[in-house]
């Protein structure tokens, strides 16, 4: 795989000594965000991430002198962090990490089940952390537009492939690797990453639609409004005002419960069994996955403390929300040191 941008070559780098480290640093900073991005969609979580991208530059550091300068750098680098991944991948307890429980129907009422921890659960993430993607230009046999494939429903559909299916459509269908430079990585012929390929897409096609508006950069001003009266609601505890914004057929989920509702009352009836359990809610904009984000603080009944209670991540549509992930305690304070959001809120 060529790619002109490879910051080594004009430092003639693996070439004299001298100049490794300075040539390994530009390369590491160069390329850093878009392959944590590439473990995360790998893996489904941000930590995980976060980890396996540290053990692909110091991998690649320890076989600098292997890379003879002649292919990409950016190519080297992603063939290491997938190979580190499905490695990974293989030693842990679960391949894939979810929004949903497989074959678990929509729950009407209130939520009994409590907090899953033997589950795996897809995480969001930050916007902070992407590379730049507004101006990212895969390559020409790439199937998903770069920002179409941070959204969490895509990265939670990929969850569903095999981790080899995973890996081949990443490469191909989101960075338009061809089949031959992903069979050389992956091993295999190019007609087995075409056999692999086909069998990804049709399961991918099984869960992932594509009818809502690409993501941009930035949100259009009817998503911010959107967005601001969504956290508006929350702030002034209304609750009949915030089921309003959502589309008649909106989802919701809440890691790390199994529970999830589908559709306004569904969704409304749920709120309304837990709106009451604090004495208000403070709600600070982020951005997840491409996506418009909220950080939400509760306020204690009895010791009148603010604390971090969820991250929720939005799906907008046709000037409605159609879906929400909400991560809910434990998991939803967790993230907030992640998303830049400090321990307790600014009350004015």
């Amino acid at each position: 795989m060529t790619d002109a941008s490879d910051p080594i070559k004009p430092l003639g780098w693996p070439g004299r000594p001298a100049l490794d480290r300075l040539a390994f640093e530009r390369l590491s900073v160069a390329h850093r965000r878009e392959l944590k991005l590439h473990c995360y969609r790998m893996m489904g979580s941000l930590n995980e991430a976060e980890d396996l991208v540290q053990e692909t530059l110091l991998k690649a550091w320890r076989a600098r002198l292997q890379f003879d300068g002649r292919g990409s750098a950016r190519g080297w680098l992603y063939a290491i962090a997938t190979k580190s991944c499905l490695n990974a991948i293989k030693a842990r307890s679960s391949a894939r990490r979810i929004l949903e429980q497989p074959g678990r129907p929509f729950s009407e009422g209130g939520a009994t089940g409590g907090p899953t921890a033997e589950l795996a659960w897809l995480e969001p993430y930050p916007d902070a952390e992407l590379p730049d993607i507004a101006d990212d230009r895969p390559g020409p046999e790439a199937r998903y537009e770069a920002r179409e494939a941070v959204r969490l429903a895509f990265v939670a559909a990929i969850q569903l492939l095999p981790p080899r299916q995973r890996a081949a459509l990443l490469l191909c269908d989101v960075l338009g690797w061809s089949a031959i430079e992903t069979a050389q990585l992956l091993g295999g012929t190019p007609a087995s990453i075409n056999s692999a390929l086909q069998r990804a897409r049709a399961t991918l096609g099984g869960h992932y639609t594509r009818d809502l508006p690409p993501r941009r950069s930035e949100p259009s001003s009817d998503e911010g409004l959107l967005v601001e009266r969504y956290m508006q609601a929350w702030q002034a505890n209304n609750l009949d005002g915030l089921v309003d914004l959502l589309r008649e057929e909106a989802v919701y989920h809440m890691p790390p419960w199994r529970e999830w509702y589908f559709g306004r009352p569904s969704i409304g009836a749920f709120l309304g069994s837990v709106w009451g359990n604090f004495a208000g809610y403070r709600a600070v904009a982020v951005g997840a996955n491409a996506q418009p984000a909220v950080g939400v603080y509760a306020l204690g009944r009895e010791d009148s403390k603010w604390r971090p209670h969820s991250l929720q991540v939005i799906e907008a549509a046709d000037g409605k929300i159609a879906s929400l992930t909400i991560y809910v305690p434990p998991l939803g304070p967790a993230l907030f040191a992640a998303f830049g959001l400090p321990p307790e809120p600014f009350v004015p």
